[in-house]
């Protein structure tokens, strides 16, 4: 598995986590080079393919001598260690930091859940929409006369979980080249949340965000919103700048610029924006706007996205169940292969265990595909 690119290449990597934070912060750390292995077993569910790619998968039975023996000789030769139980369910399985720790000082360890490893919720089950909401973001979303909607699972799941625990992780390891010593991450979701809502709640309750629906982001400003184009589709208008509204308005040949900061004439604005972009369809504007620096785009469904020219051009390999490879760097690393198939003995007798030990370890193959939905699991 070991990658030949990245810089991330000979980093080792076990992942007991499921559902989207942390397969997909170990996707980003595969991505990068790493070689992770995916250890299920139990309830721990089917892999979820597109959070897979450059993974191998193993299954293991936690509750023998011999599936925690195969634990602990992986747990001895790598980097990372990553783990989204509810606390102390890890210490329960043999799986704990203080006991891999000690058995490899170098090991960073980190724990993915919803609340965190302290505070009363620390216990409690989530979703994406959960942590949004008490993490202040949702109570920031959607229109002000309708109920807050939440932006998929991208904030909190995604972001808050998935990104910055594999930001940890790399810090981790870098601080590890200084010391020596592995880390312990607590890496919360609502965590997450809150440090990335720090420039939205210094503006709550302002001018700039008033409340939910209400403000220069949130997409009530006629110069920070969609329209609708005359086949129903939209196109996103961000001409926040002067410069760039000045252009959005004479593009559209709408006469006198007015003075788009002047919230009086904000309903001028809107109904000359809506009426103007009524007139054409979405693929007309976009081929007006192509040359226009006025921050007008098309709003692309997914199935649009690998035949547009801008994604087209930087990810010719693009598709929906193919994104790239994040962020970009010089030389690669390049787009590694998904494979989700049950490995168990393959890994194990590679990390040295004899083929009757790797056997019994072994979990019974694939893990089973109805589980909970619960987060973190139990």
């Amino acid at each position: 598995m070991t990658a030949t690119t990245g810089p991330l290449a000979g980093v080792r990597v076990l992942d007991m986590t499921r559902l989207a934070p942390g397969p997909y912060a170990s996707m980003l750390l595969a991505d990068l080079g790493a070689d992770v292995i995916v250890i299920g077993g139990g309830r721990s569910g089917l892999p979820v393919p597109a959070v897979s790619r450059g993974k191998e998968f193993i299954s293991l039975d936690l509750k023998t001598a011999d599936g925690r023996q195969a634990l602990r000789t992986l747990v001895s030769e790598v980097d990372v260690f990553m783990e989204g139980f509810r606390p102390r369910v890890a210490d329960r399985l043999g799986a704990g930091y203080a006991e891999l720790s000690a058995l490899n000082p170098g090991l960073v360890y980190c724990s993915v859940t919803g609340y965190g490893q302290s505070g009363p919720m620390a216990q409690r089950a989530g979703h994406d929409i959960n942590y949004l909401a008490i993490g202040g973001a949702l109570g920031t979303f959607g229109p002000s006369d309708q109920p807050p909607v939440p932006p998929l699972n991208l904030v909190a799941d995604f972001a808050g979980g998935g990104l910055l625990s594999a930001f940890g992780i790399v810090a981790a390891l870098y601080d590890r080249t200084r010391t020596g010593k592995g880390r312990y991450i607590d890496s919360a979701m609502v965590d997450g949340v809150l440090s990335m809502m720090g420039m939205n709640f210094a503006d709550w309750q302002t001018p700039t965000l008033p409340g939910r629906g209400r403000g220069v982001l949130a997409g009530s400003m006629p110069f920070y919103r969609c329209y609708c184009c005359s086949d129903g589709r939209y196109v996103a208008v961000g001409a926040l700048e002067v410069a760039f509204f000045e252009r959005l308005w004479t593009t559209l040949d709408l006469g006198v610029v007015p003075d788009h900061f002047d919230q009086s004439t904000w309903d001028l604005i809107e109904k000359s924006l809506t009426a103007a972009f009524e007139k054409k369809t979405m693929a007309e504007w976009t081929a007006v706007f192509a040359d226009v620096d006025a921050c007008v785009t098309p709003v692309l469904e997914p199935h649009e996205l690998s035949t547009f020219d801008q994604i087209a051009t930087r990810d010719p390999e693009f598709s929906l169940d193919s994104v790239p490879v994040v962020p970009v760097f010089s030389d690669g690393p390049k787009r590694r292969v998904t494979d989700t198939r049950v490995k168990t003995e393959e890994v194990l007798r590679r990390a040295g265990l004899p083929e009757d030990s790797a056997h019994r370890a072994a979990a019974g193959g694939t893990p089973p595909s109805v589980t909970g939905l619960s987060w973190p699991p139990l």
